[in-house]
C-alpha cells in the first residue's frame, strides 16, 4: 500500500470497509459501559451502554429519531469515537489499537449505499481487497464470487458505473462492497431506507440468504420495527442514550414486552406481525405444472387438459416465471402465446416471510404466488390454504403463549400474598 491518504467514501467517511482476511466465521462483540459525551451538551449521546453480541448473530438496534443507535453502531467500528468504555471484538479489546486496523475486521453499509460514482461496480468492490494488498487474479475472483453472491449477473453489472444502477442495485453493490475482504462483522446503517417497499422487502430477502451463508455478526440500525423483527436474531429496543429497554428475541419481545415503551413499538397486532419470524422455507411449496415459451402449442394444450389444474405457469428462457396461463387463454389469443395469459406480477423467494407471501397472494387476487431461487429461476408455488394455515397455528400458540403468562402471573401473585400473609402472621405471634 502506498504512504498517500486513504480516500473517503462517496459520502465523506473514513474507508471503514478496510478489512483482512478472516476465517470467514463471525465474531463476538462485547460493548461495556460505552458512552459518547459531545463537547457543550449537558447530556450524553449515548450513555454507559453494555452489551454482548453473539459471534454470527444479527442484532437490530431500534428505537426513536436521535436515541443514539447509529451513534451506538458507528463507535464500534470507532468512526466515532468513544468518550469512555470498551469494545472488544473477538475477545480483542479494540478501544485503543490504530482505527484502520480495527476497521479492517469491519465492514459498513449504508443507506444510499455511498458507492464512488467515478468508479465501476467492480472498482468499487475491489477497493478495499487493493488498498490492503491482494493480488490482481485474488481481487477479479472475490469480486465476481461476491456479485454472484449478492444476485447480480458478473458480465452484466461488473463494468457499470453507480448512475446506471437501480437504487436496489446500488445497495447490492454497497453489501458487496463492505464484505470484499471477508470481514467477521458487518455494520449496516438503515442500510435499506432509501429504496421502495418492494425493492426493500426483496434486499431484505437477500441479506437473510446472505447470512444463512457467511454467519457473519451483524449490527443492523432500523427505525422499523417490522424490519428488526424479520431481520433480528435479537432486537435491542433503545430508549434515549440508548438506553436498553429490552434486549431480547423477536418472539420474546412480541408476546412479552418489557414495558409501555416497548410495547408502543411492537404497536397494534402483535399476533400478526409473528407472519415476520415465518419463512416460506418453513411452510409447504408445492410444484405446479410449468412450460416455457420454447414449448410447442399443441404440448400446452394437452398439459391444461391433464394437469388437473386451472392454469399452467410460463417460464421464460432462464425458467423465471412469465404467464399464468389459464384454459380458454389460448383460444381466445387465437393460439399465441404473446397475447395469451396473465404477467407474473410479484414473486416470493424460499427466504420471504408469510407476511411477505401473504401479501402478494392477496395483491394477486389468485390464491398463489410463484416461489423464486438466486437469480429468479421458477422453485415452486406457495398457495393461501398453507398459509392461512400457518396464520391459524401462529394465532394459536400465541393464545397458548399468553395463557401460560396469565398462569405464571398468577401463581407468582398467590406465592407473593402466601409469603406476606404468612410474614403478618409470625409478626403477630412475635
Amino acid at each position: 500500500m502506498s504512504d498517500t491518504a486513504p480516500q473517503k467514501t462517496a459520502d465523506g467517511q473514513a474507508p471503514a470497509e478496510e478489512q483482512a482476511p478472516s476465517d470467514g466465521h463471525g465474531a463476538s462483540i462485547e460493548l461495556e459501559n460505552l458512552t459518547k459525551k459531545y463537547p457543550g451538551s449537558p447530556q450524553p449521546a449515548v450513555d454507559n451502554v453494555s452489551m454482548e453480541i453473539k459471534a454470527g448473530e444479527t442484532v437490530i438496534f431500534v428505537g426513536p429519531s436521535g436515541c443514539g443507535k447509529s451513534t451506538t453502531l458507528k463507535m464500534i467500528n470507532r468512526l466515532i469515537e468513544p468518550s469512555g468504555g470498551r469494545i472488544r471484538i473477538g475477545g480483542e479489546d479494540v478501544t485503543d489499537i490504530d482505527p484502520v486496523k480495527l476497521r479492517r475486521k469491519v465492514g459498513y453499509a449504508i443507506q444510499s449505499a455511498g458507492l464512488f460514482p467515478h468508479m465501476t461496480v467492480a472498482q468499487n468492490i475491489a477497493l478495499v481487497p487493493k488498498m490492503i494488498g491482494w493480488s490482481r487474479a485474488r481481487i477479479a475472483s472475490r469480486v465476481e464470487e461476491l456479485l454472484d453472491l449478492v444476485g447480480l449477473d458478473p458480465g452484466e453489472f461488473h463494468g457499470r458505473y453507480p448512475r446506471q444502477l437501480s437504487g436496489g442495485q446500488q445497495q447490492r453493490v454497497g453489501v458487496a462492497r463492505a464484505l470484499a475482504a471477508d470481514p467477521p462483522v458487518l455494520l449496516m446503517d438503515e442500510p435499506f431506507g432509501a429504496v421502495d417497499p418492494i425493492t426493500r422487502d426483496h434486499l431484505q430477502d437477500e441479506l437473510i440468504r446472505l447470512q444463512h451463508e457467511l454467519h457473519k455478526t451483524i449490527v443492523f440500525v432500523t427505525h422499523d420495527f417490522d424490519e428488526a423483527i424479520k431481520l433480528g436474531d435479537r432486537i435491542a429496543v433503545l430508549r434515549e442514550r440508548s438506553h436498553i429497554a429490552q434486549f431480547d428475541t423477536p418472539e420474546a419481545i412480541l408476546t412479552n414486552p418489557a414495558d409501555d415503551f416497548v410495547s408502543g413499538f411492537v404497536g397494534a397486532g402483535a399476533a400478526l406481525k409473528r407472519l415476520n419470524l415465518t419463512r416460506v422455507r418453513d411452510v409447504g411449496i408445492t410444484d405446479y405444472p410449468t412450460v416455457t415459451v420454447d414449448t410447442p402449442l399443441q404440448e400446452i394444450f394437452l398439459l391444461l387438459r391433464s394437469s388437473g389444474t386451472n392454469e399452467i405457469l410460463l417460464l421464460d428462457r432462464r425458467r423465471r416465471p412469465y404467464k399464468w396461463l389459464r384454459r380458454g387463454d389460448l383460444m381466445r389469443a387465437r393460439g399465441s402465446l404473446a397475447r395469451a395469459g396473465t404477467l407474473v406480477h410479484d414473486t416470493v423467494t424460499r427466504d420471504a416471510t408469510l407476511r411477505d407471501a401473504l401479501e402478494a397472494v392477496l395483491t394477486d387476487n389468485a390464491g398463489r404466488v410463484a416461489v423464486t431461487g438466486r437469480r429468479g429461476e421458477y422453485e415452486g408455488v406457495v398457495d393461501m390454504e398453507t398459509l392461512m394455515n400457518s396464520v391459524h397455528e401462529l394465532l394459536e400458540a400465541d393464545r397458548l403463549d399468553a395463557m401460560e403468562h396469565r398462569h405464571d402471573l398468577e401463581e407468582i401473585r398467590a406465592a407473593q400474598t402466601h409469603a406476606e400473609q404468612e410474614g403478618g402472621a409470625g409478626g403477630q405471634k412475635a
